[in-house]
Order: structure tokens, then sequence, then C-alpha cells
């Protein structure tokens, strides 16, 4: 009897360790999977594009150090760099000085720290820092004509890119001191974007003398252009929400709209984002499937349209 007492309570036991397993257990946590999104009912969408004001005339760039922090930078008036910024809401416009030939690019490699990067009066790359409070500008040479890109794979490790006088891409970085330019060839019409989704990677994009958009990498070693097609009138944007997750930006031909390009394995078609634009966009993400991209509109002001996640509403 009494073995078959213990028997019995074998058996039970291991019906209820079988049980708690599977989560049929009142009570038990599920664990989350990819799966879960579309039970949830959430699906990803573009939002409107919202005017976040100011009084601009050149140029846009975006970086974020964290979740919901967002700054934006541009070239006001008075060619000075012009900075507005989100950490829950957005704060005024300020005036960070500079006198600016070009638009700005920006980029965040830690938790209260940005770089911001732009071709000075002169034609030198002019760059100020925050890293808790704002640095002057400083000079970092060369002989550019056309914008600034930026990109940072770890911390203390900036890309900078611009358009040389020979129209080719011009490359200078900082591991712990700056290097000296280099000239990765190419034949660009418009200043370039730069982005990087994983350490020792970056991808370049700019447009090419035929208006398309051309792509240049960076994986422990430099790849040769490509084209990813398109006819665009003016600059370029990218942001990386994961490794190998790309979303690219510019402007079409037919009014000035948001053209959208993106890769996660392989390349999409160009998408058409709306919008009446008269700078190139920048962008940037802070989060998984979290894309923020700005330009100026045709007002002037500063354009602001997002991607992001929503909870479907029921019916």
């Amino acid at each position: 009897m009494k073995r078959q007492i213990k028997n019995t309570l074998a058996i039970l036991l291991a019906i209820l360790f079988a049980l708690t397993l599977s989560g049929a257990i009142a009570g038990a946590d599920s664990v989350s999977t990819t799966d879960d999104v579309a039970s949830q009912n959430i699906s990803p969408v573009w939002s409107k594009w919202e005017d976040l004001g100011g009084e601009l005339t050149e140029g846009v760039a975006v970086s974020s150090w964290a979740p919901n922090r967002l700054d934006c930078f541009s070239v006001g008036a008075n060619r000075t760099l012009q900075h507005k910024w989100f950490d829950g809401s957005w704060h005024d416009w300020e005036d960070l000085g500079g006198e600016l030939y070009s638009a700005p690019a920006a980029v965040s490699w830690d938790s209260n720290r940005i770089d911001v990067f732009a071709i000075g009066k002169d034609k030198s790359m002019q760059h100020k820092w925050f890293d808790g409070s704002w640095h002057d500008w400083e000079s970092l040479g060369g002989e550019l004509t056309e914008g600034v890109a930026v990109s940072s794979w770890a911390p203390n490790r900036l890309d900078c890119f611009s358009v040389g006088a020979n129209r080719t891409l011009q490359h200078k970085w900082f591991d712990g001191s700056w290097h000296d330019w280099e000239d990765l060839g190419g034949e660009l019409y418009s200043a370039p974007a730069a982005v990087s989704s994983d350490s020792r990677r970056i991808d370049v994009f700019a447009l090419g003398k035929d208006k398309s958009m051309q792509h240049k990498s960076f994986n422990d070693t430099w790849y040769d252009w490509e084209s990813l097609g398109g006819e665009f009138t003016e600059g370029v944007a990218a942001s990386s929400w994961a490794p190998y997750r790309l979303d690219c930006f510019t402007v079409g031909s037919d009014y000035n709209t948001l053209k959208h390009k993106w890769y996660d394995g392989s390349w999409h078609e160009w998408m058409c984002r709306g919008g009446e634009l008269y700078s190139a966009p920048a962008a940037v993400s802070w989060e998984s499937q979290r894309i923020d991209v700005f330009a100026i509109g045709e007002n002037k002001t500063m354009q602001h349209k997002w991607y992001h996640l929503q909870l479907n509403q029921s019916n």
C-alpha cells in the first residue's frame, strides 16, 4: 500500500511540474516572443508631420543619447547654430553661436554627450561638443565644399565625413586623437550621411552625380560605392535601430516629398512619406522600432515625423 501511495505521489508531482512549465497554473507568467506583437494587436505606424517652429536657413541634424531624448540642430538666419531638444517635452530654440557655411551633423556616443560638426566660413570642419556643458568651437581643418556627416560605433570614437573640393568623400576620425583627412573617392552631388549599426561598422550615403543614392560601407575595411537607385533633388539621412538595420531618407523630385528606403537583410523599394521639404532630412533611432525624422519645411520651420509601435484601437 505504501509503495502504491509513493507511486501515486510521484505521478502527481510529475504532472504538477509539467503544468508549471507550460504556464497552465493560474498566475503563471508567460514568456513574450516576437509573435506576441501580433497577438497584442500592435503595429508600426508613421505619424503625421508636426511643426517645431524656428526661423531656419539651412539643414538639420539630430542626435539621441537615451530613449525619449532628442537634440535637434539647424542653421539660423544669422548663420549661427540653433538647438532645440526633447526630454519628455520640447524646449525653446537656443543659439549656440558659430559662423556656419553648411548644415550641421550631430551624434551622441554616450549619455550626456553630443558632438556637433559643420563647415565654417573658411571652409574648414568646425566642432562643438557637450558633456554637461557646451564647449567652444574648434577647427579640424580641411578644405571642404559641401556638408558634413558623423557616426560613432563606441565611446570616444567619431567618424566625420564631408565633400572635398574635387567632389570626393573626405574622412577624418577620432579614437583618442584626431587623424588626418583621407580621400574615399566617389563623385558626390550632395552632402553625405553616416550611421554605425554595430562595432567597426559604418554606412555612408550621398547622392551621386546622376542624382541616385550612393552607398559605401566599412566593416574593418572600406568597400566600393554601390548605387541604390532613385532620382532625388537634395540630401540624405540615415538611421539604425539594430545591427544591420538601415533606414535611408532623401528628398524626391515630386514636390519635395520625403523618400524612404530600408535594409533588413535586403534592400526594399523606395517609399514616399509625404511632406513639402525645403532641406535635406536628418534621422535618428533611440530605440528599436523607433525613427525620428526632421527637415526644414517650405515655411522655413523645423518639421518632424516619427515611426513607432502603436496599440491598435479595438472595434
